[in-house]
């Protein structure tokens, strides 16, 4: 009789097992878009939306699962922004030059808006669309006056992400405050 009972608590266990990687699955096909408050901030970025594997054919086609509706959608593994209207349609992609400090990927708000100020660089910079920080560094998109990638980001930890002067004006128009950015790797 000892051979079946260890047959059972096998089987159950491997059932146990199955049933525990199922809802685990489940759970993590389940996990709302919205991980953040309206601050920014965070609340879970290992569960934050990762990409979907890039289409090597339409490398600027909008990647999968970066969310629905309106929004800003930021790679920054491939350093590029779409801008993306209430239908789903990508109204302009455009590559972009980030700071040091990335921020996490998930689902942000923009906070806050600037026409001209000075970058942490140094750099003159326009239409400033900002979005969250990272241990004190304010994260956000803008463009150089006099064009161009930050400035030594070695040596100071940046947060801009800088467009070109046309690609900030368009992100200027689009992403007012309360527009969702939704940052992916």
């Amino acid at each position: 009789m000892a051979g079946t009972s260890s047959g059972i608590v096998a089987g159950l266990t491997a059932v146990a097992v199955g049933t525990v990687g199922l809802l685990a699955y489940q759970a993590q096909a389940h996990v709302p878009a919205n991980l953040t408050g309206p601050s920014g901030a965070a609340t879970s970025p290992s569960a934050a939306p990762s990409k979907a594997p890039r289409d090597r054919r339409h490398p600027t086609a909008l990647p999968g699962g970066s969310g629905k509706g309106e929004r800003v959608v930021y790679s920054v593994d491939d350093d590029r922004v779409w801008l993306v209207d209430d239908r789903g349609r990508v109204q302009r992609t455009f590559p972009v030059h980030p700071g040091a400090v990335d921020p996490a990927p998930g689902h942000y708000w923009v906070t806050s808006r600037s026409n001209a100020v000075t970058g942490t660089d140094g750099v003159p910079v326009e239409h400033v669309v900002r979005f969250t920080s990272v241990n004190d560094v304010v994260i956000g998109f803008s463009a150089a006056v006099t064009g161009g990638a930050p400035a030594d980001t070695e040596s100071v930890k940046t947060g801009g992400i800088r467009e070109t002067r046309p690609d900030g004006e368009e992100m200027w128009k689009f992403a007012t405050i309360g527009v969702p950015v939704i940052v992916i790797r």
